[in-house]
């Protein structure tokens, strides 16, 4: 019971994340494509920031669930949220 509610959380935190990041492309690309906008930060180096600032909608999942005393959730999206921040602390090194 307990799990499928963390894994829950996690596809939350996953979907926030990625239209997060849809999101920050658009703002950031000033109307340019989205694969246009991810190839020209991977290429100058700002990838890893552009995906931090998609884990904003994260932090509004987090509070969302807190509110709502689903914490097995709340915690599905932090692991999802530390883990987005390892990938993009690793990213950057390499």
């Amino acid at each position: 019971m307990y799990k499928k509610e963390i894994v829950k959380g996690m596809l939350v935190g996953l979907i926030a994340n990625t239209i997060g990041l849809f999101f920050a492309a658009n703002i950031l690309g000033q109307g340019d494509d989205f694969t246009n906008v991810i190839k020209a930060a991977a290429s100058e180096g700002f990838l890893g920031k552009l995906i931090s600032l998609g884990a904003i909608l994260n932090l509004i999942a987090f509070f969302i669930f807190i509110r709502r005393k689903e914490d097995y959730r709340a915690r599905g999206v932090l692991l999802i949220t530390v883990f987005i921040a390892v990938f993009t602390f690793v990213f950057k090194l390499f």
